[in-house]
């Protein structure tokens, strides 16, 4: 069984936070199973956008985590809002998570 997606966001929140970074709820989605999106925010101005991961990433053992995939790298915050803007319009019940951290990957589980 999946964790659901707002309780997921809280502890991530309170992770980052307990880590010396930010992190705050740019878009709250549906609260038990709404796709979520991470931007980490750099002291550069660039974004890198995590997204979930492809269910083919998942086999029955994982099914329930919650993994992720770098979609956009370092890349300008107008790319970043243009993906996330498309996004939306596919699915308005996912959330967006803005991070300042300089490393997330302890924190957020990636796929692969």
């Amino acid at each position: 069984m999946r964790l659901r997606a707002d309780i997921y966001v809280s502890a991530l929140v309170r992770r980052v936070f307990s880590a010396g970074g930010f992190a705050a709820v740019e878009k709250k989605g549906a609260e038990e199973a709404g796709a979520i999106f991470i931007r980490q925010r750099f002291r550069d101005g660039l974004e890198t956008l995590y997204a979930p991961a492809p269910q083919s990433f998942f086999d029955e053992e994982s099914s329930g985590d919650r993994l992720f995939e770098i979609r956009l790298e370092r890349a300008e915050p107008d790319r970043v809002r243009e993906m996330l803007d498309r996004e939306r319009k596919f699915d308005p019940d996912l959330w967006i998570v803005e991070l300042e951290a300089d490393e997330v990957s302890a924190l957020v589980p990636m796929a692969g």
